[in-house]
């Protein structure tokens, strides 16, 4: 058998998957023996230790004694069960201190992943930085910035997570997800007619969502507080056409010049998002502006009255096309009209004031969030977490929350968060 081809059995690959695993994750360059114990890999080796059939521990023992003499493995066997029980296997590695002796060195190497049919890492991330290389010049911003990631963390042998060494088809088609991601949307685009345009499969983009949002998440500054959901918003990608809710005396005139008003829709009225991010004229006939970061609160405060007030709900972190519309707003909004925000008393909440002075009008001023409000309803707050805590530090250095240092303060002094819910509305 040591004098031609065989065909290695379950076991003999189990073992020999095993070596090259410690082998790998040493990266190729270990300074230690690599050995497999079998007894602490009984689970794997079913056949071996058998106690109904010696034919598994037979072959096994055979096949192993072959790659010995070939040179590319040195055994070791149970005291007393020479050629009947084996204890470990070594790789054969050539000779050096503290190496295992034998005359294999890389040839033992090569030859084991030969016979396993198993692609070197090696090899593996040097597909993959090809790939990564050939398209890297497509990509600008925060999607630059993650491929030269992937491509430091393959230079130095570490995972390229979320990318899979090994998958060709998963490697091409997260690369392709990101290729095909619109620079600047201006409008939402379903999940599934995103999927179908880059890869004819309405299901494909199921799987690579979280990978996508990683990426954007790890290497886009701004997103890393957001959740999945909003940061593939903030792409323009949408599970289903949405919609926003707004209440008040509001004028919105499209880019075909067509004037909607909406002022008699009581309490409210929801618009397509499509709507919202091409208006080009946004009026308000009212004394403020109050935007609400969720949909109960927006519907209580339009319930507690207030025929001055225009309204709208961010649904959480608000979207691009809502950010839109506000640009829009504040494009024609009188000096004298305040632009409110109410939301949650916690690290969400506080971003979004930051994003929207940020990325709409730095005239947002905050409503229902101060320290006075915490400590009327602390009693329904909710206890911070190691993560709140620590999000919310990060927020006291933030440029555009100058003057909500102290309401971060007194969420740290009184460890709760408050949501909005919590709040109860005596006057508006």
């Amino acid at each position: 058998m040591a004098d031609r081809p065989f065909a290695p059995g379950e076991d003999t690959q189990e073992v020999v998957h095993r070596l090259l695993d410690i082998y790998e994750r040493r990266g190729g360059r270990p300074r230690q023996v690599v050995r497999v114990r079998l007894r602490e890999i009984a689970d794997g080796l079913p056949g071996y230790y058998s106690q109904l059939d010696p034919l598994p521990r037979t072959v096994t023992n055979e096949q192993l004694a072959a790659l010995a003499r070939r040179g590319w493995v040195v055994l070791h066997w149970e005291p007393g069960q020479e050629d009947h029980l084996l204890a470990a296997v070594d790789l054969a590695l050539g000779s050096g201190e503290d190496m295992v002796q034998g005359p294999g060195g890389g040839a033992a190497v090569a030859g084991l992943y030969a016979l396993v049919r198993r692609e070197p890492l090696a090899a593996q991330r040097a597909r993959l930085r090809a790939l990564l290389l050939g398209d890297r010049f497509r990509v600008r911003d925060w999607r630059r910035a993650a491929l030269d990631g992937v491509l430091a963390r393959l230079a130095a042998a570490r995972s390229p997570s979320p990318f899979a060494l090994g998958d060709e088809n998963w490697n091409r088609d997260l690369l392709a997800a990101l290729l095909a991601l619109p620079e600047d949307p201006t409008e939402e685009l379903p999940y599934r007619v995103y999927s179908v345009r880059v890869f004819n499969d309405s299901k494909r983009f199921d799987a690579l969502r979280r990978a996508v949002a990683r990426l954007a998440r790890r290497h886009h500054p701004a997103w890393r507080a957001l959740t999945n959901r909003e940061i593939l918003g903030e792409l323009g990608l949408v599970p289903n056409p949405s919609q926003l809710h707004l209440a008040g005396p509001w004028h919105l005139r499209d880019d075909a010049g067509v004037t909607a008003s909406l002022a008699a829709f009581r309490p409210a009225v929801g618009i397509p998002a499509a709507l919202a991010g091409r208006v080009s004229q946004v009026r308000v006939d009212a004394r403020r502006v109050i935007c609400v970061e969720n949909l109960t609160p927006f519907y209580e405060l339009l319930r507690r009255g207030g025929e001055d007030l225009a309204a709208l709900c961010l649904w959480g972190n608000p979207s691009p096309a809502c950010r839109h519309l506000l640009e829009r707003l504040v494009d024609g909004l009188p000096e004298a009209v305040p632009l409110l925000l109410w939301a949650d008393l916690d690290y969400g909440g506080l971003n979004i004031l930051a994003q929207l002075r940020r990325s709409v009008s730095p005239r947002f001023q905050p409503y229902r969030m101060d320290a006075a409000t915490l400590k009327t309803f602390a009693y329904w707050g909710q206890p911070l977490t190691a993560r709140d805590r620590r999000n919310l530090r990060r927020l006291r250095d933030e440029p555009h929350l100058v003057d909500m240092v102290g309401v971060i303060d007194a969420l740290l002094g009184a460890d709760v968060k408050l949501e909005q819910e919590a709040v109860v509305l005596r006057e508006i």
